[in-house]
């Protein structure tokens, strides 16, 4: 069974950067697309960036332009790179492989995520 790993979260100032891993134990992203969430507290799960294997990028408008998605496959990793980071960003943040059918749906189980917090 596909275990993720997010890691690399932590407390930063507004105006700061992270950035954020994503390894799948157990398996392998291959050709998948591959995706980050965020879920801020009290809000639902959103899809923020999304990377195929082909190169291709989508990034939520909140982010677009701050938020920067990559891939390392022969290390089977997904990384998020964070600049710019505002106090709206913090949150806990997931990868998964998003479903073809709904985005917003990974197809794999969830991992405990790795918490992003802004502020001064």
């Amino acid at each position: 069974q596909v275990q993720l790993v997010e890691s690399g979260g932590g407390l930063v100032q507004p105006g700061g950067s992270l950035r954020l891993s994503c390894t799948a134990a157990g398996g392998r992203f291959g050709i998948n697309t591959v995706g980050w969430y965020r879920q801020a507290p009290g809000n639902q799960r959103e899809l923020v960036a999304r990377l195929t294997y082909g190169g291709s990028t989508n990034y939520a408008d909140s982010v677009k332009g701050r938020f920067t998605i990559s891939r390392n496959n022969a290390k089977n990793t997904v990384y998020l790179q964070m600049n710019s980071l505002k106090p709206e960003d913090t949150a806990v943040y997931y990868c998964n492989v998003p479903s073809n059918s709904d985005p917003d749906r990974g197809t794999l189980g969830w991992g405990q995520g790795t918490l992003v917090t802004v502020s001064s």
